[in-house]
């Protein structure tokens, strides 16, 4: 793949090596503080201050470093091209619908590699907010998706798609974002989750089309988390296993036929401006 006639920066190792770079300045705070907490049975891990600033200086570095490192005009790294908002209609069918088959997917990876007790834990962390419902929206479902996005479809899809063809950019740009999750139980979901957002930001070229399908993902999950029985007492749930997945099926199959004629008009007239 590195063989192309590439100009742009990220290529993709270069786009790994930005990767690297972002959790290993997150790690360098966050592994000693983590003994700490262990043998001193304290949670300074967890404490709101260090997360926001280990949070907003390193999105911060890692930004600067890559605009910098890219020579190209902010808004050509991030762009805001017009877009067709009913696409996101069938965004969330289609989230929907995969979520039913990543269960199925999630049980199979937990039988064959049985996640231990600590990822639980720090799993239910991640929906844990000093603040409530709100403090945990805010997390989950705005800052986590405003920050990954710009990284993995402003920074790394902006040269990928520009050294390689959209194939290679988007499958690319989601390993890549699977793989910065650092566990193989979530890896699956996040993949996919890759392939929805690359694909979205090829049809909208729009880095706010992608944040938004980003937040909706993530707010399907915490609501998945928080509702869980309420949810899984409705009619639909109760249907057997294979009947809920058929019917998902179609419904996934349907959203991106929907998504794909949302975004078609909107994308000619871009195309015009350009």
């Amino acid at each position: 793949m590195e063989n192309y006639q590439q100009k742009y920066y990220p290529t993709i190792l270069k786009g790994i090596h930005l990767v690297i770079l972002y959790i290993f300045i997150q790690t360098l705070v966050d592994f000693p503080l983590a003994l700490i907490d262990y043998y001193k049975d304290t949670e300074y891990l967890y404490n709101p201050i260090k997360k926001i600033v280990l949070g907003v200086g390193s999105v911060l570095f890692i930004l600067i470093y890559g605009i910098k490192k890219s020579k190209e005009p902010v808004l050509d790294i991030f762009p805001f091209k017009l877009f067709n908002p009913l696409i996101f209609i069938p965004i969330i069918a289609f989230l929907w619908g995969a979520h039913n088959f990543l269960d199925l997917v999630n049980e199979w990876v937990a039988k064959v590699l049985p996640p231990p007790p600590w990822f639980w834990e720090l799993f239910n962390k991640i929906f844990e907010g000093d603040y409530g419902f709100t403090g945990i929206f805010l997390k989950v479902a705005v800052i986590a998706p405003v920050v990954e996005e710009l990284i993995f479809r402003g920074l790394i899809f902006n040269g990928f798609r520009k050294n390689y063809n959209g194939f290679v950019a988007v499958v690319m740009s989601a390993l890549l974002f699977s793989l910065f999750h650092l566990n193989p139980w979530q890896m699956p979901a996040t993949f996919v989750l890759g392939l929805l957002l690359g694909w979205l930001m090829l049809r909208t070229n729009n880095i706010l089309a992608a944040i938004i399908g980003h937040s909706i993902n993530n707010t399907l999950v915490l609501l998945a988390v928080s509702y869980y029985d309420q949810m899984h007492e409705h009619p639909i749930y109760l249907m057997e296993r294979p009947k809920l997945l058929a019917f998902s099926a179609f419904i996934m199959g349907l959203s991106i036929i929907l998504m794909y004629f949302t975004s078609i008009p909107w994308l000619r007239r871009n195309r015009k401006k350009s």
